[in-house]
């Protein structure tokens, strides 16, 4: 046994980091372990190459957009997608870079690039040396799922592990899966004018929960490339691709692009060598307000735990993990208000608690249609609804969901409403800026105001009544 330190975390992803930068205060007898490579999986392969290659194809679109006003040429532009990813990965390239030179500045020597096992509760294997530590930090992270069945035409599948790397992309493509990845990345491609279909199992998109707001999610975006949900798509390979069959649609394409979600990074981990029962996913039980891994000195955050595979969670989650494995006494955390972005065109935002975790005789929906709302008009994107749910008793907001134009704006209002236990009369009473998309809100929040009407609620201020949702007051 080479020597022992207070602290070992493996993996230096966002979690890992937000670990490292709360251990740093306590301890200098810390390390830092990652086989690579590194640089987050946000800025290398995730949240920022993908909002680069969204905008992009956003300005493509808007550019077509503009042809069909005639407030151009009138002709489209021409999208060189080759030239597209190059610009992609420059960005990218920077993003990561600059994640590199943080993860080395604030790690130092204590940074090992190398594999790590679990040998026991305090024991990790280290490449060829054991270590013993009095606490273990797991952020391994996660990889895009891919399916067993698959591995036999792996040459023709995409994932975001690879899509970025691409020097071109197929003309025909499959995107499998329809939550935040496979939506995004579909939208975007079909922008830049490669043909694409997509496919999604459970008949709901973008983990929407509300029905409602669900089926006006796939109308809006199968305006731009089609969609086929509630049935498990079947892969075949042909001579110059691969068939996709989907309950009665059948189609054949060059690639697919895989966007089943992720799976946690924990297989050789060592688990199995904790003495705990792992779950049928080979995870083990940990306290999310915590992060303690059973009554066992190790903790457990970010993607590698299988939960909440979102950056700002996993950075909290490193956080958490990172104060407790330095303390005297372990103590939990008070989680944020959930929040979730899909950055497709119109946004899908759900905040807080969602539909399917409430009581549908306890809250009332305040409802906003986007199609009516000034501003999405006067900006040629009118589409879309917003629900809000709120306490019958209290007229506290306690969640919503939607598809609307700036629901990123939106969602981050809400969350700090719900955050600080708003109701409709606080948010009611509160400036409206017209014209904006924000009073879209305003109108969810009357609608649920008008359905409390329990004589408690006092009369907003408000100059204008029709203001702002018809184009004249």
């Amino acid at each position: 046994m080479a020597k022992k330190v207070d602290v070992i975390i493996i993996g230096a992803g966002s979690a890992g980091l937000a670990a490292l930068r709360q251990i740093r205060k306590t301890t200098d007898n810390y390390l830092l372990i990652d086989h690579g490579p590194l640089g987050t999986t946000c800025a290398r392969v995730g949240c920022m190459p993908s909002k680069a290659l969204i905008k992009v194809a956003g300005n493509l679109h808007g550019a077509a957009r503009l042809a069909k006003a005639g407030l151009v040429d009138g002709k489209a532009p021409a999208c060189n997608i080759p030239a597209v990813l190059a610009h992609v990965r420059k960005l990218r390239d920077g993003f990561a870079t600059g994640m590199l030179e943080a993860t080395r500045r604030l790690a130092g020597e204590r940074l090992i690039k190398a594999s790590a096992r679990l040998l026991g509760p305090g024991r990790v294997r280290v490449g060829d040396s054991e270590m013993a530590c009095s606490r273990v930090i797991l952020a391994v992270g996660s990889r895009p799922t891919v399916p067993e069945p698959w591995q036999g035409f792996r040459e023709r599948i995409l994932t975001t592990d690879s899509f970025f790397e691409q020097q071109d992309l197929p003309r025909r493509l499959a995107v499998i899966g329809l939550g935040l990845i496979g939506i995004e990345l579909g939208q975007a491609m079909a922008r830049m004018g490669i043909q694409v279909w997509g496919f999604g199992r459970n008949p709901h998109i973008c983990g929407i929960r509300d029905s409602e707001v669900n089926d006006v999610a796939i109308a809006a975006l199968s305006r731009e490339f089609p969609l086929y949900t509630g049935a498990e798509a079947h892969i075949s390979p042909t001579a110059d691709g691969l068939r996709i069959r989907n309950g009665s649609k059948e189609i054949e394409v060059d690639a697919i692009l895989a966007a089943l979600g992720v799976t946690p990074n924990t297989a050789g981990l060592g688990l199995e060598n904790l003495g705990i029962e792992l779950d049928k996913r080979g995870l083990p039980p940990f306290n999310p307000h915590t992060m303690q891994v059973a009554d066992l000195p190790i903790f457990i955050a970010g993607d590698a735990n299988g939960c909440l595979p979102i950056l700002h969670e996993a950075q909290d989650e490193g956080y958490i993990a990172g104060v407790n494995a330095t303390a005297s006494a372990i103590g939990p955390f008070q989680r944020r208000t959930p929040l979730k972005i899909v950055f497709c065109d119109p946004q899908v935002a759900a905040v807080g608690q969602t539909i399917d975790k409430l009581d549908a005789a306890a809250i009332v929906i305040g409802r906003a249609d986007f199609t009516e709302q000034s501003r999405a008009i006067a900006e040629q994107r009118n589409s879309g609804l917003l629900h809000v749910y709120v306490d019958k008793l209290d007229g506290r907001l306690l969640g919503a969901e939607m598809i609307v134009p700036g629901a990123e704006h939106l969602a981050q209002l809400l969350a700090l409403a719900i955050h600080r236990k708003l109701t409709v009369t606080d948010l009611l009473t509160m400036p409206f800026y017209h014209p904006t998309l924000e009073e879209g809100l305003r109108t969810a929040l009357r609608d649920a105001a008008q359905q409390l009407d329990d004589g408690r609620l006092p009369r907003e201020l408000s100059l204008c009544e029709s203001c702002p949702e018809a184009p004249l007051c």
